[in-house]
């Protein structure tokens, strides 16, 4: 019997490491998707920087991640022997490489609002400190209880913050971050003059689509697969994220008249909005949480570029911030009982843990650019800008002259 017991356990074991496994591979490959819808947003001599940043920024993510950020958020590290490390078929380590992917996604957001006009060291510079130090102070606070934050909720309020894969902790996070950013940084050369918007089109409309229906595919080894065992597993998220996505995209066809940058985005701003509620809530409720998602997104970006004159190139803060905070708001409505949901939530504590995420990406945002632009610089010259970031910083532009 002892014997059994233990062929069951190395089976479960085995079984939950190759589980997020897979999910960290999932997620690992919506990384392609941010680089080719950055990719076809940008104009062609931005095209190879694009490329370059979201592969650069994973990396040094991946060394603050492992060095720093995951001993903040769950004060473990991996300093110990090789044995030890590799205990429970290296489920621990697996674990790591998945929110890893999740923290380096900030940066790969962050570059889709301020492309085409910052500096690449800096940059990195920047993510690695994002990464090592800001996000998962706030990533430790909701998913690891530190500072007792979501233990003053749940006795206040009656439920903690509910941020089941990310609208807070990971899109929010991000969102905010890059608007940070993109004040710190100003609008691109050219982009308005005498108080009017200059048309910058997108390079490569089958570009963005692919980038877009990429992280679209990954995104559900992001959600259904932060219950992190199979246990845990429901068909429940991957349902739910199915509705807002297609949510999103009704809402932004509707609202965005058929433009193929907005409607190729519509899905994503559902899948932002669904992350937090995506286990609790019933899929007609995951349905109008993508559909208003959607609808925000269009009408945040116009109004942000138009009207507030922010050059956010892939409109990161509409797309995640603002619909993260939608998301982590809906989690409080339609995952209540009276809407169909499972419950176990507050509306008050979804409010108060969605406004933390936004005001701690926000002010982190602002301080890291800030000091990094007081102390070295963080955007090109003009001359570099209008010569363009792909042979200004990498020598080589995206298409060979003939």
């Amino acid at each position: 019997m002892e014997e059994l017991n233990s062929a069951v356990d190395t089976l479960v074991h085995g079984a939950n490491t190759l589980f997020i496994l897979m999910g960290a591979i999932m997620v690992l490959a919506m990384h392609a998707g941010f680089a080719f819808l950055e990719v076809g947003t940008v104009r062609q001599k931005s095209q190879v920087n694009a490329l370059s940043k979201i592969i650069g920024d994973f990396a040094v993510s991946c060394l603050a991640y492992f060095f720093i950020g995951y001993w903040i958020a769950y004060g473990s590290h991996f300093f110990a022997d090789a044995s030890t490390l590799s205990e429970n078929n290296g489920y621990g380590l697996v674990k790591f490489f998945f929110l890893m992917t999740f923290a380096a996604a900030i940066p790969a957001i962050i570059s889709g609002g301020i492309a085409e006009r910052a500096k690449f060291a800096p940059q990195l510079l920047a993510s690695f400190l994002i990464v090592g130090l800001i996000y998962p102070f706030f990533e430790g606070v909701v998913w690891n209880g530190n500072l007792g934050f979501q233990a003053w909720l749940n006795n206040t309020f009656g439920a903690p913050f509910h941020d089941f894969a990310g609208s807070i902790v990971v899109h929010a996070m991000g969102g905010w971050l890059a608007l940070g950013a993109v004040l710190m940084l100003g609008a691109r050369r050219g982009r308005y003059r005498d108080g009017h918007v200059v048309a910058m089109p997108p390079s490569n409309i089958p570009f963005l689509a692919l980038g877009a229906w990429i992280l679209t595919v990954g995104w559900f080894g992001f959600n259904v697969m932060s219950a992190q065992t199979l246990e845990g597993v429901s068909g429940l998220v991957a349902v739910n994220s199915l509705m807002a996505m297609v949510g999103g995209t009704i809402a932004a066809l509707l609202v965005g008249r058929c433009d193929p940058g907005f409607l190729h985005n519509g899905p994503l701003a559902g899948l932002v909005a669904i992350c937090a509620g995506s286990d609790v809530m019933h899929p007609i409720g995951a349905l109008a949480t993508g559909l208003v998602a959607g609808g925000l997104f269009v009408w945040a970006f116009i109004l942000t570029q138009n009207r507030w004159k922010i050059d956010d190139v892939l409109g990161v803060w509409p797309l995640h911030g603002l619909c993260g905070v939608w998301g982590g708001v809906a989690a409080g409505v339609f995952g209540s009982q009276a809407a169909g949901g499972l419950g176990g939530v507050s509306l008050v504590s979804q409010l108060i843990g969605s406004l933390a995420g936004a005001a701690v990406g926000l002010v982190g945002g602002l301080l890291i650019y800030g000091v990094i632009k007081a102390v070295v610089g963080i955007r090109l010259s003009d001359e570099d800008e209008f010569q363009g970031a792909d042979l200004a910083i990498h020598r080589i532009g995206a298409v060979s002259p003939d």
